[in-house]
């Protein structure tokens, strides 16, 4: 089976980039973020609602998924400014082919050391259940996908065994923070999809968020696990060709750049399917502490997100202090 290759839009204004793509008829992903409206009247970026009006330019286009934000948002923003009730309107006001859960990357550059990578992945998983009860409430949870996160392989499989009720027959499972990890070692994009490959049900399918295209030949080992991937690459390569040539980055420069990009990952997955090893199965153990402190606060921060993932408590009133106290209880339990 081939691996759709989905072309990520800046947004659906019309223009060249969206008359290629209603041209080269290739499904399209757009990021929630693209119908944002930001106020900055008082010196900041202040969350205000969404702009509809642009998917009236939707018509004509193959297929449109939407995305809950990426990595850019999560730096920028620091968070995402949006309610679950905010985003699930969104999804409701077009007839999407399907729409990612609210999720929150794990990248480096985000989640600086272990505890937040496991803070997120929790956060992650509350916010999956959070938006498929809003989802069903609104009638559109048959087009919801739900999304896993993680920097270690297993750590994938860990959010897919907290959600793996929230799948939709004939709806893949969405895969994050996979645009910025390399595509070998033991923590690359190949590892994660060869664990999941082997320890997910056979008939589940993939969608990998932000992909490089270099990375297709490997992915066609995994053809009938993984659906389809989304990447807007190729706006990066338009920025540097324009300098490099000394051109203006107009959108039809853009558009030609997204048509010769999308073209090369088609002929990429027409290319000999590259022989992956396989992983030994091996359980990821956690370095112990001999510290009784270091171990309390350990357990109490994973007692915490253990709460959050069954919606008991709400991230948002965690707090340090609360996680000190939490470990000072547990330590004295003991």
């Amino acid at each position: 089976m081939a691996i759709e290759v989905i072309v990520g839009l800046p947004g659906l204004s019309e223009g060249p980039l969206l008359d290629r793509a209603r041209a080269m008829q290739v499904p399209v992903l757009v990021s929630a973020n693209s119908f944002s409206r930001w106020d900055r009247r008082n010196g900041t970026r202040e969350w205000r609602g969404w702009r509809l009006g642009s998917l009236a330019n939707a018509h004509g286009l193959a297929s449109i998924d939407l995305d809950s934000a990426g990595f850019v948002l999560a730096v920028r923003e620091r968070g995402i400014p949006w309610t679950i009730d905010d985003y699930i309107a969104l999804a409701s006001s077009h007839p999407f082919r399907r729409f990612a859960s609210l999720d929150l990357c794990v990248e480096q550059a985000v989640a600086h050391d272990r505890d937040e990578v496991l803070d997120r992945i929790a956060r992650t998983i509350q916010l999956n259940r959070a938006c498929h009860i809003r989802a069903c409430d609104a009638g559109i949870a048959h087009r919801f996908m739900p999304v896993v996160q993680g920097r270690l392989p297993e750590d994938y499989i860990r959010s897919f065994e907290a959600i793996a009720d929230l799948i939709q027959l004939g709806q893949p499972l969405g895969v994050g923070s996979m645009c910025r990890r390399h595509l070998h070692g033991p923590e690359g994009l190949i590892a994660v999809i060869e664990l999941l490959d082997r320890r997910l049900p056979k008939t589940l399918q993939l969608h990998l968020f932000g992909v490089k295209g270099s990375a297709l030949p490997s992915l066609a080992a995994f053809g009938d696990r993984v659906a389809s991937i989304d990447s807007q690459a190729y706006g990066v390569a338009a920025r540097q060709s324009a300098l490099m040539s000394g051109q203006s980055k107009t959108n039809r420069f853009v558009a030609d750049h997204m048509a010769r990009w999308t073209g090369r990952q088609l002929d990429r997955l027409r290319e000999p399917v590259r022989a992956v090893q396989q992983m030994l199965d091996l359980p990821i153990g956690q370095p112990r502490n001999s510290d009784p402190w270091e171990q309390a606060l350990t357990s109490a921060r994973q007692q915490i997100r253990d709460l959050i993932e069954q919606g008991e408590i709400g991230f948002e009133q965690i707090t340090e202090a609360w996680v000190v106290e939490w470990a000072a209880d547990l330590l004295n339990a003991a």
